[in-house]
């Protein structure tokens, strides 16, 4: 830990890729919004392997391992500063360890709550608002997170980082809790950032913080249409099907654009990293873009740089 930093009784959320990127999303956008700067980051071979190596123009590249950073805001409110964790994959072994190493750092910043945010499918509609789903590490966190109309997980399990360093942390004293957003089971493999939205409307609420989450409302909305139209489609298809005694089994595509970076496209780039650098907000629009594009990966460490403390 930075020796010089000094923390106001923080909270930290942790996120990892998930199902509908809905925690990841989630992170990136308060990271973003906020402004945070990165605070610190965990040796990613201490954790991962090299699995394959990258070709570029004919050339070998080693593989670019993944990595786990801690971003960070001070609250000008002075009620609680806020750290995000974020990590690009979840390491295959050791995922105890790795949380318990996670808690100990959490603790010597001082954090007083820890937050993981995920992914609750069910059979709900693209287009319907979706629910808030909560845990907790004690009865008394339980009871805060029913003060704010979550659905309470009464049962089941919560796989993954996401659950499991919320157990560390109840073990280590913390209070804590997971806030999952619901999405469409049928659109598991898609972004669903209708979800994010609804966990940062509850967590924001609880952390008193005002946030500005038109962009992400937008972007659910638009989603939202489209997998609905998607979903009509679908149905109208299987209507079509029924009674046939024999047919030919077709598989449904769902409809991508091949992900191409025009010289138009490169200058719209460069010019939301220049407006991003002056101001902060700007950097969702710049995620949103690069991952329209599908290019993301290959300004993802360019990105989270924008995020350095000056």
């Amino acid at each position: 830990m930075p020796e010089e930093l000094k923390l106001n009784r923080p909270w930290l959320v942790a996120v990892w890729p998930g199902m509908g990127h809905v925690a990841i999303s989630a992170g990136y956008y308060l990271m973003a919004k906020l402004g945070m700067h990165v605070m610190a980051e965990f040796s990613p071979r201490e954790l991962f392997d090299v699995e394959h190596v990258e070709v570029k123009r004919g050339i070998i590249h080693t593989g670019r391992l993944p990595r786990s950073r801690f971003f960070v805001w001070d609250d000008p409110a002075g009620k609680h500063d806020i750290v995000v964790f974020i990590g690009e994959a979840q390491p295959p072994l050791g995922k105890y360890a790795f949380c318990k190493k996670l808690i100990e750092f959490a603790q010597q910043l001082g954090v007083e709550r820890v937050f993981t945010f995920a992914a609750m499918a069910t059979q709900m509609h693209p287009q319907h608002e979706p629910r808030v789903f909560g845990a907790a590490t004690s009865e008394a966190t339980l009871a805060e997170l029913k003060q704010h109309e979550l659905q309470v997980q009464e049962e089941g399990h919560i796989s993954g980082l996401n659950g499991i360093v919320l157990g560390v942390a109840a073990e280590a004293g913390l209070s804590g809790a997971c806030l999952l957003g619901e999405m469409p089971h049928l659109f598991s493999q898609l972004p669903f950032p209708a979800a994010s939205l609804a966990v940062l409307k509850v967590f924001t609420k609880m952390a008193q913080i005002d946030l500005d989450l038109t962009e992400l409302a937008e972007q659910a909305q638009a989603m939202g249409e489209k997998l609905g139209e998607i979903l009509t489609t679908i149905e109208h298809t299987m209507q079509q099907q029924m009674g046939q005694e024999e047919e030919d089994e077709e598989e449904f595509t769902l409809p991508a654009e091949e992900p191409r970076v025009s010289p138009a496209d490169e200058e719209r780039i460069e010019r939301l990293f220049a407006q991003s650098r002056e101001d902060k907000a700007k950097a969702y629009e710049l995620k949103q873009f690069l991952d329209k594009l599908d290019v993301f990966k290959e300004y993802e460490d360019r990105f989270l740089d924008l995020f350095k403390k000056s």
